[in-house]
């Protein structure tokens, strides 16, 4: 089977003329699979290898990250809307970063949507003054990856992903769920822009907002991870009777990379049953 590559210079309609990468693979419904911060399309290699057996499978790298490194977003808002313009009409099937991205493209693009996979994403934080802490909290992160006063040397690529791996949601991965190959292929100085522009704390919270989404919602977050079940079950029942949620077992924040072969069959239950 033939992939089908898109490259950012490609003709596209995204924001300001930019077109986001992505790779193709497969024939019917399409569905459109959106990665988390550090990652790239190629994280869902193993993932769309078997999703694409059934379905159109388009993997898309979000600003700054891959082989978008040179396509920007300046907030979540431009981020989903550079997404839209090559996912079109999709279940579009969004992780952590992604997850919020393909949120607000739900919210903001709700004709595009015909159904919703969130994997341990937020509505956004809620409290004015945590919201803003993550802001700084983002910022100094991408200070130390990329330096704005343009002399003191930043991390390395290798020096944060092990770091970043290390942190409590993913210190419990294998070498082969963690996937350093496919984070490889990004940059400090884009992973420090995305941590400025589309961070958890620039996300203008949208939980008065989840009422609104109509389509087929499935919230899904590993059985280990207490805070995402709970943010899953929270906006299931703001959503309503449209939401489902389920819960990997044995998995932790990084659940569809956990467990694939699981994630894929609950993937796949929900895309049939929309």
């Amino acid at each position: 089977m033939t992939d089908r590559i898109n490259g950012p210079d490609a003709d596209g309609g995204g924001v300001d003329g930019a077109t986001l990468a992505s790779v193709a693979q497969g024939s019917g419904r399409r569905v459109v699979l959106v990665h988390g911060f550090t990652q790239s399309k190629s994280s869902w290699s193993s993932i769309a290898k078997q999703l694409c057996k059934s379905y159109e499978v388009v993997a898309i790298d979000l600003p700054d990250h891959g082989d978008s490194a040179k396509v920007h977003a300046t907030s979540l808002e431009d981020a989903a809307e550079l997404v839209a313009a090559v996912g079109g009409p999709a279940t579009y099937v969004g992780y952590s970063l992604g997850g919020r991205v393909c949120l607000t493209l739900a919210l903001s693009h709700p004709e595009l949507v015909t159904s919703l996979v969130l994997i341990g994403a937020t509505p956004g934080i809620a409290d004015k003054a945590d919201r803003a802490a993550r802001v700084v909290a983002d910022n100094a992160l991408a200070d130390r990856l990329d330096p704005r006063d343009g002399t003191t040397p930043g991390l390395s690529l290798d020096a944060f992903l092990a770091e970043w791996l290390a942190g409590p949601l993913f210190a419990h991965l294998t070498a082969e769920q963690a996937d350093v190959a496919a984070r490889s292929s990004n940059t400090p100085a884009g992973l420090a822009r995305s941590l400025r522009t589309t961070g958890t704390g620039t996300q203008v919270p949208s939980y008065g907002h989840l009422v609104e989404l109509a389509m087929p919602v499935l919230l899904v977050a590993g059985g280990n991870d207490q805070r995402f079940s709970a943010i899953a079950r929270e906006m299931a029942t703001s959503i309503g009777t449209n939401a489902a949620t389920a819960f990997v077992e044995g998995a932790g924040h990084a659940a569809p990379f956990e467990a694939p072969d699981a994630f894929v069959k609950l993937v796949e239950a929900f895309v049939e049953r929309d």
